[in-house]
């Protein structure tokens, strides 16, 4: 279940996931603290303890508290938390100043990715080349930073399907939220296509020779450029 965008009928198990979680990831909620007694909750919430306990089992399951009789729920330690989780993603996203959770993903990105591409240079099909291509051209020929969005996804996600490994490819999927908000972010800044166009087309380039020390050093490339994007965009707020 997906508590980013609950919609207009949302349940009240789904108000209380996404309210209790964004106060722990804040830090409204510190490691080792117990939430508020189950019969607070029920009342502040006007719920009965089952529809309670399932959004506990909730939290429970994005690592964010444990339960346990006679103690309570207890909030774990920020490193116990599962950080991919879309939903946990989405919390931080709101709960962290923006160039601060941006630098983080960047780090991880310029540990990933270059790896990935240089992957991809030399596992990738003639149908995985050509996609990556066809998601190139379309960020060709995106007009505004929103029609670039899509096909600048399209284009990563579709290098990580062309390392031919299954446990990689979702493991970049599962940072697809962040990256979305991360690039509605860098692409913003002026002189977009011809400063982000040449580095994609880099390691398309280096992927269609086969050439995975190419690949790797364009990504690191791209990856630094899109570090300056960010801190040229924040900057400006």
């Amino acid at each position: 279940m997906d508590y980013r965008q609950p919609s207009d009928r949302k349940s009240m198990h789904t108000r209380i996931v996404q309210e209790l979680g964004l106060q722990i990831v804040s830090g409204r909620f510190k490691s080792d603290d117990k939430l508020p007694a189950e019969a607070l909750l029920c009342t502040e919430y006007a719920v009965s303890r089952p529809v309670l306990r399932e959004a506990t089992r909730v939290l429970v399951a994005k690592g964010l508290v444990y339960s346990k009789p006679r103690v309570g729920t207890v909030v774990k330690p920020r490193r116990e938390w599962h950080m991919l989780d879309p939903d946990v993603l989405h919390w931080l996203l709101q709960a962290s100043p923006q160039n601060e959770f941006f630098g983080l993903l960047t780090t991880v990105r310029s540990i990933i990715e270059p790896a990935v591409a240089a992957l991809a240079a030399q596992h990738a099909t003639a149908d995985d080349v050509a996609s990556i291509h066809e998601a190139y051209q379309r960020m060709e020929s995106a007009s505004t930073p929103e029609e670039l969005l899509q096909p600048d996804l399209d284009f990563h996600s579709r290098i990580a399907d062309a390392t031919h490994n299954d446990l990689l490819a979702n493991l970049c999927n599962m940072l697809s939220l962040a990256l979305r908000e991360a690039m509605k972010h860098s692409n913003r800044r002026p002189n977009l296509h011809e400063l982000a166009l040449p580095r994609h087309k880099a390691i398309l380039t280096a992927i269609e020779s086969r050439d995975a020390l190419g690949a790797r050093q364009a990504t690191l490339v791209q990856l630094e450029d899109a570090r300056t994007a960010l801190d040229v965009v924040l900057g400006q707020g």
